[in-house]
Parts: structure tokens; C-alpha cells; sequence
């Protein structure tokens, strides 16, 4: 252990994690839906293919998907110099998607090679399809605590192709400049020179305030559980039309969701593949802006009179991704603005 301390801080923590909790193989047994004990692979893997399938497919959100707009837009084909840039933005080190594409081939790329690769995501953006395997995600249970025969004991990791990933942030970084200006400045999740700190100085402003002229505030904290997975992509396009994503750009961003799959692998072995209806891509660069857009109409279309007066200002909600705090000057304004938050969620 002291030798691993002085090692890159990976393997020492990796190292605490063994002498903790000792190995543990998740193949080895995991229990049904109806509590019984599975021990053939076979079994454990349809298992875990079956608990995925019902986190990522929640019976509580539509999916409807409406028919394809014959919106025309003049956004220019995609330039070498942004594949490269984005190329060169990713991790090594990380695990391949179903196409085993790993980073280090995509970084070892000549001159020739990414301009083999822009020529491809070209093809993409004009005919506004993909390869199955970009929108194909696999699925890593990874164990969180408790039992580890449990199912739910587990959060899933997603590894999508990097290929598409690398496409996903050339389409990200012509998204952003158009949506940023119309996000609301209460937003700081998922934006540049915004983090969790900003927020923290705002409330503390906030307390400071109530007390120095003695007027209440009330706060009410909103984490939504498994937002991500729980954003009906119907809506997330009318959203996108919205903020001024439209044309080949939104027929590109639907493009990466038109056969969304998922399937899991567990110490080697994978399953069948399932369909994914609803929610964001967990990993892909898209996402998080994708979800602030989503997140920010909601709270547009939230608000109320009711809010906390700071001066002139009013502040009725402060956000980070998907956590929320709304602000009031009175009991009633939190209550009333947590079953609206609900309903248009």
C-alpha cells in the first residue's frame, strides 16, 4: 500500500478499494426480479440485460416521435480542423463500445486518416443518418454498496463509440453559441466559467440579505432522480426548435436517437441488445447541453410572481444540471412552485 501511494493516484485507490470490500465477481450470482438466486452466466446476464431494460425504458414518459421536418438550413459542412480538435480532446486510457474503436486509433491518425474521418461525418450530416453502432450503447454495471448480488446496488456505466463521440462534440460546439444566449443566468450546470461555487456565493448573499433587514426566505431543494434518463425526446427537439436549433443541425442531433440501443456486458460476456426510447445519452458530449436547454424551458414555463426580492432583483430558482433550489419570500411560494416544477417535468 505505501508503494501504491507512490504510484499514480489511480492504482492506490484501487488498491483501498480491494483491501475494503475484497474482490468481488457481480457474474458470479445476482438475484431475480422474484428473489431468486441465479448462478448460471447465462441466466445473470439476461438478468441484468432485463433490470437496464426497465431503468432506461420508464413506463411514465412518452416517447412519441414526431414525423421529420423538411426544415432547410444553410450550416456548413463539417472543416478537418474542428475533427482534429475535437480528436485530440479525447481521454486515453478509456474502454471500447461495440465497435472496439479505442482512443489511441483515433489519436494516431495522419493527415490522410482524418480526412478520411471529416469525409465520414460529412456523409452524416448531409444524409442526416449514422452507423448503428454510434447510437449502440453498452451498458458496465459498477458496484456502489450493499449486497452485491442486488441489481440496484449497481449504477450503470455507458461506453457509446468514439467515433460518434467525436461527432457529437463537432455538432456540440455549433449548438452551444446558438442556445447560450437565451439560457437563463440562474443556470450554472454545464456552462463555461460557471460551477457549483457561483451558487454557493448567491444563497450566501441571499441569507445575508434576510437577515441584515429581517425578511424571510424560504428554500425549497429539488433533486430529480435520474433526470437524464428521464427526458422524453419528443419534447427535446420541440425544445431545440425553441432555442433556435433547427435545419440540418436538429435532423443531426436526432440523428445519433433515430435506433437508440443499449446493451449490457458483464466480465466479458453480452447481452442482447434492447431499444432505449426516452432520455439523454449518458457520456456523449451532447448531453449536457442538450439537458440545460431542456431544464431551462422548464423553468421558464415554472416561474411566478413569487420569488425572493434582493433590491431590484428578483431570484425565484437557482440551478445546477438538475439541481434545483426554489427561492420565496413567503411558505406558500416554494410548495406552489415544486408541484408546477412536477407537472411540467
Amino acid at each position: 500500500m505505501e508503494k501504491d501511494f507512490r504510484t499514480p493516484s489511480k492504482r492506490f485507490w484501487q488498491t483501498i478499494r480491494r483491501l475494503r470490500w475484497g474482490k468481488r465477481c457481480s457474474t458470479c450470482t445476482v438475484y431475480s426480479a422474484g428473489g431468486a438466486l441465479l448462478t448460471s452466466t447465462e441466466k445473470i446476464v439476461r438478468r441484468w440485460k432485463e433490470y437496464f431494460e426497465d431503468l432506461l425504458n420508464p413506463t411514465d414518459t412518452s416517447s412519441e416521435e414526431e414525423a421529420e421536418s423538411g426544415d432547410v438550413g444553410n450550416d456548413p459542412p463539417i472543416s478537418g480542423g474542428k475533427v482534429t480538435e475535437a480528436v485530440k480532446q479525447l481521454p486515453g486510457g478509456r474502454a471500447p463500445a461495440v465497435d472496439e474503436v479505442h482512443p489511441e486509433f483515433l489519436k494516431a491518425l495522419d493527415v490522410v486518416g482524418l480526412s478520411w474521418l471529416t469525409r465520414l461525418y460529412n456523409v452524416a450530416w448531409r444524409s442526416g443518418a449514422v452507423p448503428l453502432d454510434w447510437q449502440t450503447r453498452v451498458v458496465v454495471p459498477i458496484f456502489k454498496k450493499g449486497d452485491w448480488r442486488v441489481c440496484s446496488n449497481y449504477r450503470g456505466i455507458t461506453l457509446l463509440s468514439l467515433p460518434g463521440k467525436v461527432y457529437a462534440r463537432v455538432l456540440e460546439r455549433r449548438v452551444r453559441p446558438l442556445v447560450e444566449p437565451r439560457i437563463q443566468e440562474e443556470q450554472c450546470g454545464f456552462r463555461p466559467s460557471c460551477g457549483t461555487l457561483d451558487q454557493l456565493f448567491i444563497l450566501s448573499r441571499i441569507l445575508e440579505g434576510a437577515w441584515e433587514f429581517a425578511q424571510p426566505v424560504y428554500m425549497c431543494f429539488v433533486d430529480l432522480e435520474k433526470a437524464f434518463d428521464h427526458v422524453p425526446r419528443g419534447v427535446l427537439w420541440e425544445v431545440l426548435r425553441e432555442y433556435g436549433v433547427s435545419g440540418p443541425l436538429l435532423r443531426a442531433i436526432r440523428s445519433l436517437y433515430n435506433h437508440c440501443k443499449s446493451l449490457v456486458r458483464i466480465a466479458g460476456n453480452k447481452s442482447d441488445s434492447f431499444p432505449v426510447g426516452d432520455g439523454l445519452r449518458q457520456g456523449c458530449p451532447l448531453s449536457p447541453i442538450l439537458f440545460i436547454i431542456f431544464m431551462d424551458r422548464i423553468s421558464r414555463r415554472s416561474q411566478v410572481a413569487e420569488g425572493f426580492h434582493f433590491g431590484d432583483l428578483r431570484i425565484s430558482c437557482l440551478l445546477f444540471a438538475d439541481d434545483v433550489v426554489l427561492l420565496a419570500s413567503s411558505g406558500l411560494g416554494p410548495p406552489a412552485r415544486t408541484g408546477t416544477v412536477r407537472s411540467r417535468v
